[in-house]
């Protein structure tokens, strides 16, 4: 009797994801979350308000570890909201983690993140609602098995958390096909018969979406689709030292990842969160103004920068990177599509830097001739 040997076929586990969903990087303490819940769910949810609350804003005693660095307040009310009919829209500046903070959310509720819409010029309704299959839809007509489910159509049907990427980018007629789903949460199938011509939303659905305030004009939201959401607004981190402690954090985080067994001294660190804090609020830590940059030098960013000035470091000379790294990387950063920041980041360089003491400082100043132009 002929026998066929399995070929082996590789699989890919979490650690060689470059960047895997929160439900994947944190099974572990999802499910010590589950087994430790015993607060009344809402329906649909896969854990309750306090476990979730927990997962955001972390658990010393369950071993859970922060990830949104906000006003638990925020996250509290973001809560109630996707326990309530109406969706969530997360509003602030470009890199105040309002995508991180909607992943995690998704992930604790439904148990996924990735019914994810990423907004665009490009985006249509079929991208979010459904699509055919072309070859099944000649052969056999609009059947259920010819369907191709889009985000919203999957979320309504299993009950699941979806999530809408940087709306106000997307045209508006792709943004108002949400009104029925968010008002009504139903779907129609026109193409389909009988009972798979509408799609009623269980128990669990619901839309988190959010959009830059800077974006605001592209693409406005309709009166009518606002009223279906309730508006919350992730802010800057405030502090200095959260800053830091999360720019640091999130750093030897990504650094790990890349291969990377050390990282920036902690005074470059402080140095780069400083420079940042600065060029972004128009003062700096004495009280004297600045002009600012038109870029968005937000908390990401900087983590970032962090990265790539650790990469470049230990990759091209074996250490955890310097200042006239810090200088290097900060150019891209500073400088996307506005010449002028440019020689706003030279004139910080040359006249605030220069005062500032500390060998940290003084390399910055000194590495200031590698910015380009």
């Amino acid at each position: 009797m002929a026998t066929t040997r399995k070929k082996n076929t590789p699989t890919t586990t979490a650690a060689e994801i470059q960047r895997p969903p929160a439900e994947v990087l944190h099974a572990e303490e999802l499910a010590r979350l589950r087994d430790a819940d015993n607060a009344p769910r809402p329906p649909g949810w896969n854990l309750s308000l306090h476990a979730v609350r927990r997962f955001i804003l972390g658990d010393e005693a369950l071993g859970v570890q922060r990830k949104f660095v906000g006003n638990p307040s925020l996250v509290d009310r973001a809560m109630v909201t996707l326990a309530t009919n109406r969706g969530l829209m997360l509003v602030g500046e470009p890199g105040t983690a309002k995508s991180l903070l909607s992943e995690l959310l998704a992930a604790a509720i439904s148990g996924t993140s990735t019914l994810t819409i990423q907004g665009g010029a490009s985006v249509t309704e079929d991208q979010i609602k459904y699509s055919w299959n072309y070859a099944l839809l000649v052969s056999e007509g609009p059947t259920p098995r010819a369907l191709v489910p889009a985000p919203l159509y999957t979320g309504m049907k299993e009950g699941r958390v979806v999530r809408f990427e940087e709306i106000s980018r997307c045209p508006i007629e792709v943004q108002d096909s949400l009104l029925s789903m968010l008002s009504d949460r139903v779907l129609a199938v026109p193409e389909l018969k009988d009972a798979d011509a509408m799609v009623f939303a269980r128990e669990g659905f619901n839309v988190i979406a959010t959009a830059n305030t800077r974006d605001r004009g592209v693409n406005e939201m309709s009166a009518a689709l606002k009223r279906r959401f309730n508006f919350e607004t992730v802010f800057p981190i405030g502090d200095f030292a959260t800053e830091l402690a999360l720019v640091r954090d999130e750093t030897a985080r990504l650094l790990q990842r890349s291969g990377v067994p050390v990282t920036p001294p902690e005074d470059l660190l402080e140095v780069l969160v400083t420079t940042f804090r600065e060029l972004r609020s128009g003062e700096t830590r004495e009280g004297q103004a600045l002009e600012r940059l038109s870029s968005v030098l937000s908390t990401a960013e900087a983590v970032s920068v962090a990265h790539a000035v650790g990469v470049r470091g230990y990759y091209l000379r074996g250490d955890g990177g310097s200042a006239a790294d810090l200088v290097e990387c900060l150019a891209g950063t500073a400088a996307k599509d506005n010449a002028e920041d440019l020689k706003r980041l030279r004139v910080y360089l040359e006249q605030r830097v220069s005062r500032r003491t500390g060998p940290h400082w003084r390399a910055l100043y000194d590495a200031r001739h590698l910015l380009p132009g």
